[in-house]
């Protein structure tokens, strides 16, 4: 069974959905958690779920599109737990604005980019140097299975899930072999957020009952993580790992 005893890990959004599955996940497996969630009342409630179950943890409110917002988060965790081994980029998302290249809104186009993009290189930026002196550890980006397949409608979104999927392979042979640095690609997951994007969206809505094995759940993409932050992934970098229920292969 993974374990992350004395790993501490830092995980962005994790407020709901995929980011607190994770979190609490990872703090069932004995990780010290920092919750690095913009909205600070479902960041500290994440971090009151898992210190009522037992677990370590703190919310710390951060802005990963602010430089200063997510470096001053890795500080505070480094300082607060005296390292850090684990840093996952869960923050991020696409909105019913999406569309293809012709129609999508210019500012959408931007938003997304900044978030689930520049998003993951600041958190990489700022986070990779703190493992490192912490003596290495594991990267966990997201990507999506729109950067693996076409879908119609999400041409903002797939652009920077794409560019988040390049950017992990460079960075895995940049680090390696001290941060292994990977990436999941997940299908449509029934957080809250998909929920209403299914519902306003017929192509999301066919992909989602496309899947081979069954919906996805938060707890599915978290139980990835999970393994790709642990050592029993220790020889596995620069992938991106689809957690799609057969969606890219049907």
């Amino acid at each position: 069974m993974p374990s992350l005893d004395g790993k501490v890990a830092v995980i962005t959004g994790a407020g709901t959905g995929i980011g607190r599955a994770t979190a609490r996940l990872f703090a069932q497996h004995n990780a010290r958690v920092v919750i690095a969630e913009r909205d600070a009342v479902s960041g500290e409630q994440t971090a009151h779920l898992i210190v009522q179950h037992g677990g370590d943890a703190i919310a710390i409110t951060t802005d990963v599109t602010e430089p200063d917002s997510i470096l001053a988060t890795i500080d505070k965790a480094v300082q607060h737990y005296g390292g850090l081994h684990i840093l996952h980029n869960n923050a991020g998302g696409s909105t019913e604005r999406d569309g293809d290249v012709t129609t999508a809104p210019i500012d959408e186009f931007w938003r997304v980019i900044k978030l689930d993009l520049f998003g993951t290189f600041l958190g990489c930026r700022f986070g990779i140097p703190a493992i490192l002196k912490s003596g290495g550890g594991s990267v966990i980006n997201m990507s999506s299975n729109v950067a693996l397949m076409g879908i119609p409608g999400r041409d903002c979104y797939t652009a920077a899930k794409g560019a988040v999927a390049a950017m992990t392979r460079s960075m895995a042979v940049e680090f390696a072999p001290t941060v292994r640095v990977n990436a999941i690609a997940p299908s449509a997951t029934m957080t809250d957020r998909v929920k209403l994007l299914l519902a306003g969206n017929p192509a999301l809505a066919k992909m989602a009952d496309s899947h081979l094995v069954g919906l996805i759940e938060p707890e599915d993409i978290a139980a990835m993580a999970l393994f790709l932050a642990s050592d029993d992934s220790s020889k596995v970098t620069g992938h991106v790992y689809p957690v799609d229920s057969g969606v890219t292969i049907s």
